[in-house]
């Protein structure tokens, strides 16, 4: 009976982490296809600000961007 719940547990906490990489992976992979922003919402965005940003701004920005995905 304790085999039983053992192999029970050490099946649950296997799936769990099998689980959570392969959903990490295909999340990372969704947003390399489709990232939340591009260049065209950040000018955009710093043209709402009052701004009228040049193309070095815009690839500064987009760099931190992707340097946190």
């Amino acid at each position: 009976m304790w085999a039983q719940i053992l192999w029970f547990i050490i099946g649950l906490v296997i799936g769990l982490v099998v689980g959570f990489l392969l959903a990490r992976h295909f999340m990372q992979k969704y947003l390399k296809k489709n990232p939340p922003i591009n260049e065209k919402m950040i000018e955009a965005m710093m043209s709402s600000m009052g701004r009228k940003p040049s193309k070095k701004q815009v690839n500064q920005v987009m760099q931190q961007m992707n340097r946190f995905m």
